[in-house]
């Protein structure tokens, strides 16, 4: 069984813990992103951890950043432990918590917006729309139903949050935010990089529903693709054989946790404000199979961990 990680505490300089990712600044051109089996839901943390969900999302953005890497530039410099501590062996100690959740990264400066692609209609477009026929105030076609397709996918960037829900925001917001130029560079390469994923993840019987995508600057004014990238936590990705637009679709992420809550919820043990209920083992081995199964249906390969 590989280790189930909830925290590191590396000899580096942490820059953030996020609800998933403890980052930590290696040098001045590099950062070291390691993911946390930590799992949230309707913006709580849950007290339990996810065996291999920081694998997951490290090793599904690895196969897609080497998918992409001729097209759009990308932060990733390496994904395998091994290679990691070779390059830095004061990390050596640490082999255990950071094989297959690591990745060494060249450091930026990154761009305040979540470039978000829907390609369907749901989540929180859907919310706006039932109520409004809009999406970040602008209108949509009447008489759309939840999980309908979008064609062409709409560019719906976002604010970033560290907690708390993001809020949708116009493009003329965007640009008015980072200069018009910055901002046609992330919907062109948020477009390009979506479109690919789609048509790949279609070919394994996967439909990526939206996705959001961060981009930051290099010291020499490179803008290059960052953070996690099509995996569970950022994209709802649905089985393509169960999609019937109408309703809500079935989805390779963390749905067991998030249907179990909602019952708590209706039940009235739980008000959906930290902190959470008690997780069962049987959600939490539900969650953590979801996970994997996707990073298998994807990439065709199994998670290189021991014990997945």
């Amino acid at each position: 069984m590989t280790a189930v990680v909830g925290q590191t505490n590396l000899p580096f300089e942490l820059i953030r813990r996020g609800k998933v990712r403890d980052v930590y600044a290696i040098d001045t051109d590099r950062i070291l992103l390691v993911a946390s089996d930590r799992v949230s839901a309707f913006d709580v943390v849950m007290h339990e951890l996810v065996p291999f969900k920081g694998a997951v999302l490290t090793q599904i953005t690895a196969w897609w950043l080497r998918h992409f890497e001729k097209d759009v530039a990308h932060h990733m410099l390496s994904s395998d432990a091994d290679e990691i501590i070779r390059a830095i062996p004061t990390l050596a100690p640490h082999h255990a918590e950071l094989i297959g959740r690591s990745m060494l990264c060249r450091r930026t400066d990154v761009f305040p917006v979540e470039c978000v692609i829907r390609g369907y209609l749901s989540g929180s477009a859907w919310k706006e729309y039932k109520g409004s026929g809009t999406l970040a105030g602008e209108a949509l076609p009447p008489g759309l139903v939840e999980s309908d397709r979008f064609d062409p996918p709409i560019f719906s960037p976002a604010t970033k949050a560290d907690e708390g829900h993001d809020e949708n925001i116009t493009i003329p917001q965007v640009r008015a935010l980072l200069g018009e130029t910055v901002a046609n560079e992330l919907e062109r390469f948020s477009r390009l990089v979506y479109g690919r994923g789609r048509d790949l993840a279609a070919e394994r019987g996967i439909i990526i529903a939206d996705t959001k995508f961060e981009f930051g600057r290099t010291r020499d004014g490179e803008i290059i693709l960052i953070d996690e990238v099509l995996t569970p936590d950022s994209s709802r990705l649905w089985p393509a054989d169960k999609y019937t637009p109408g309703g809500p679709q079935a989805s390779f992420d963390k749905q067991p946790l998030r249907d179990y809550l909602e019952g708590e919820k209706k039940a009235g043990r739980w008000d959906g404000n930290a902190p959470p209920p008690t997780l069962p083992d049987a959600v939490i081995d539900a969650t953590s199979k979801r996970y994997r199964d996707a990073f298998t249906l994807l990439t065709g390969e199994r998670l290189p961990v021991a014990g997945a």
